[in-house]
């Protein structure tokens, strides 16, 4: 299903994007920014979301501060055992993202699972499951930027800044109390698209909404909750190519380096990670753009700016999205 998108439309995805309004009329707050009022939003959104233009609309938790540890996998699987790879990735509650990628390494993803769990062991019961050739484990030690974000340039709004979390990404441990958890859980969920979404999960924990949005504005302030916002997909908004871009960096100049490449709007997520025999580059960049061509130029245009060596940086394009999705977190 093809959707044109007018002016509205894309000032609406650039602020759901980022932020949705954690109010007890939410599409009222939208539509007096967007100049229409609030059926207007809910029927536009539902149009999006039709469209698989709009994915979900709920929130990002900093996993480590609800007490799971993340990681990136990769896997060399061969070509036979791809299509049966994607069935396990897709049914496994663990995993959030997987792509197939222009690699001896073809299948990437990503696994967030209970720190009470001994991570090791699942990597390598799934390995053996897929019956993948070789599995490296790529823990982020440093991140630089989170947050996709797709600008769509309308002409009636400044589209907002996406967020970016400077923070160590090795914190952990959010201190979660009662009230804290049970709103963690009542909330991961698809917003109901009615005018006042957050009404039903305010009963459901015995609170009066302005209560219960409280607690969620307060997760975003202790960095529990990284937002709440809409999920897109950059393939229907034009970004059809991504670009996994890694850098063998000394350790002295990861620090220079990956702050300036957070700044470059192409990027939306960037992270040094631990490496292993199999495995030497550190510094991770994922590119976004609308040819394969445009994200090799931003990928030298960032070695060139950040003074890194050129001879020292690998692409891997995706070929295939398996899964992408906000993994549920119980807690």
């Amino acid at each position: 299903m093809e959707i044109n998108l007018d002016n509205i439309d894309k000032s609406l995805l650039n602020i759901i994007q980022a932020e949705f309004p954690l109010h007890e009329e939410p599409f009222s707050v939208l539509g007096q920014q967007l100049g229409v009022v609030s059926d207007e939003v809910i029927r536009r959104v539902e149009r999006l979301k039709a469209g698989k233009i709009i994915r979900l609309i709920g929130p990002v938790f900093n996993a480590r501060k609800l007490g799971y540890q993340t990681t990136l996998i990769a896997m060399k699987v061969a070509a036979k055992r791809l299509n049966e790879a994607a069935n396990i990735m897709n049914a496994h509650p663990c995993v959030s993202h997987c792509y197939e990628r222009d690699h001896d390494f073809n299948l990437w993803f990503t696994m967030a699972m209970p720190s009470e769990k001994n991570l090791e062991n699942g990597l390598h019961e799934l390995g053996n499951e897929i019956q993948a050739d070789a599995t490296v484990n790529l823990p982020a030690t440093k991140v630089f930027k989170i947050g996709a974000y797709f600008n769509l340039g309308s002409g009636n709004l400044a589209a907002p800044k996406a967020n970016i979390d400077d923070t160590n990404i090795l914190d952990k441990n959010g201190d979660l109390s009662p009230i804290d958890r049970a709103v963690i859980n009542e909330l991961q969920q698809d917003l109901p698209l009615i005018s006042r979404p957050f009404d039903s999960m305010s009963v459901h924990l015995s609170m009066n909404v302005a209560e219960f949005l409280n607690h969620c504005r307060a997760l975003i302030q202790r960095r529990i909750m990284r937002r709440f916002s809409a999920s897109v997909s950059h393939n229907r908004l034009g970004f059809v190519a991504n670009a996994m871009t890694c850098w063998k960096v000394p350790v002295e100049a990861v620090e220079a380096a990956g702050t300036k490449i957070a700044r470059f709007p192409e990027v939306s997520h960037c992270y040094e990670r631990k490496t292993c025999s199999l495995w030497s580059y550190n510094l991770f960049a994922m590119i976004h753009a609308d040819t394969k061509k445009a994200c090799e130029a931003i990928a030298g245009d960032i070695t060139s700016k950040t003074g890194l060596d050129k001879t020292k940086v690998v692409l891997l394009f995706s070929t295939k999205e398996i899964k992408k999705t906000r993994i549920l977190y119980p807690v």
